[in-house]
């Protein structure tokens, strides 16, 4: 379907309920005539212009500023229009019925203004995935990670990879077009081979980063572990800044992972508070220790706590640790290697979030992750596969490492979009809003 003949869309773009100022989006190919009816003229493109919306009886529905964007300079690629009103109910729904009601015209999709721009060129896949993640971000890192995606980071890189294997494919088809020996090897098959390796060695480095890119986007699990009354739900609630955990002097209080979401220096982290680890004949309990167990086992970190007037207390096998003691300010000292803390006064706490951050491994100077959803690492993975058989082929047939190469630039085309992902598509866009 060419873009003349899809329905003008319109939905409200910025956020719902009372604002000050709201902004309703218009696009399609009857925008023109969309802004004319309402506002008796049109504006200047890209120059903000006071006018009189007014609805089909002529009555004046509100006054605002009016933008338009002809196409195809314009996000969708279509002729837009936004309209910034005052942010009331009965303003919008005043307008939305306004322009709905004009024939050709309809309420957009969730993300089906941003789909559109996908499909006219404006965006490739990795950057709508990166608009979209910028829209949940809630962290300094998320924020800084999913604007490089957006603006293009991922495919720029896709597309300098599939340059250079286009190169080696080139390579291969005129060493087989004109050499007068079949399945022979020479200098067009080594510059073939040695630009497949070149690529094989940035593509090993970006999958080595996806970890960290999907630690990001989704947040670090940190799990706080030990005994009861070690203090956990007390750690959680200072941390958190709220109550979020029941805090109890009867042991066992704690019977269910409880998850909290923080900003911890721009870090996305989950921090869990777990049940206390101890024999116990109660059934509820010992199904909340065996997840604590799991938990612990899984996590990105472990804070592992015990109060500072008990026993010591370590989780076997552990994962990346911090040892903690809890309730300093009752007097004690810390073993070697513990740090010291206290929920009720406060200290120790700005040293225990800086050296989470420390033990997550995030630089506030290191660059953000290109590869962040596990699309984009299962693309890679296959081209690094394939890659792999070709610049290792002992066969030395051309055909061969030529289909090779090509079904590694098919991954990369699919990483950005530009092949097999309607399967995907609509699982991406129902997480954005209407506007978007």
């Amino acid at each position: 379907m060419t873009q003349s003949f899809q329905p003008t869309i319109v939905a409200l773009s910025s956020a719902p309920g009372r604002a000050g100022v709201a902004v309703v989006r218009i696009s399609g190919a009857r925008t023109r005539f969309a802004i004319e009816t309402i506002s008796g003229t049109l504006p200047p493109p890209r120059i903000a212009s006071l006018r009189k919306f007014r609805d089909r009886a002529g009555e004046t529905i509100d006054q605002g500023l009016l933008l338009y964007f002809p196409g195809p300079a314009s996000f969708t690629g279509e002729d837009v229009a936004e309209l910034h009103l005052h942010g009331s109910q009965a303003v919008l729904a005043a307008m939305l019925s306004t322009l709905t009601a004009l024939p050709g015209i309809r309420l957009a999709e969730a993300g089906e203004f941003t789909r559109r721009a996908l499909e006219a060129g404006k965006l490739d896949l990795a950057e709508v995935e990166g608009l979209a993640d910028l829209i949940d971000s809630e962290t300094e890192w998320q924020r800084r990670q999913a604007l490089r995606q957006m603006e293009g980071a991922l495919g720029r890189q896709a597309a300098s990879w599939r340059s250079l294997l286009i190169e080696a494919a080139t390579a291969l088809a005129a060493d087989l077009d004109f050499s007068d020996e079949g399945d022979v090897g020479g200098p067009l098959q080594e510059t073939a081979v040695e630009l497949a390796r070149q690529v094989l060695a940035s593509l090993r480095q970006a999958l080595g980063s996806f970890a960290a890119g999907e630690r990001v986007r989704d947040g670090f699990v940190v799990v706080l572990a030990g005994p009861p009354n070690a203090g956990k739900s007390s750690l959680l609630n200072a941390l958190a800044r709220r109550d979020v955990a029941i805090v109890s002097p009867v042991a066992g209080t704690t019977r269910d992972a409880i998850e909290v979401r923080l900003d911890l220096g721009g870090l996305p982290v989950i921090l869990v508070d777990t049940a206390g680890l101890r024999e116990s004949a109660d059934p509820v309990e010992i199904e909340g220790i065996r997840r604590a167990r799991a938990l612990a086992e899984r996590a990105d970190l472990l804070l592992s706590l015990r109060a500072i007037d008990s026993p010591p207390f370590q989780l076997p096998d552990a994962v990346r640790s911090i040892a903690i003691a809890t309730k300093c300010d009752l007097g004690g000292a810390a073993r070697d290697g513990e740090l010291p803390v206290s929920a009720m006064t406060g200290q120790g706490l700005p040293d225990l979030l800086a050296r989470i951050a420390e033990m997550l491994g995030t630089s506030q100077a290191a660059e953000p992750a290109l590869l962040t959803r596990e699309r984009h690492r299962q693309a890679v993975f296959a081209a690094v596969a394939t890659l792999e058989r070709a610049v290792e082929a002992r066969h030395g047939h051309n055909e061969l490492v030529a289909e090779d190469i090509r079904v590694a630039i098919r991954e990369l085309e699919r990483l950005v979009g530009r092949v097999g992902v309607e399967d995907v598509l609509d699982q991406i866009f129902a997480g954005f809003c209407i506007g978007k």
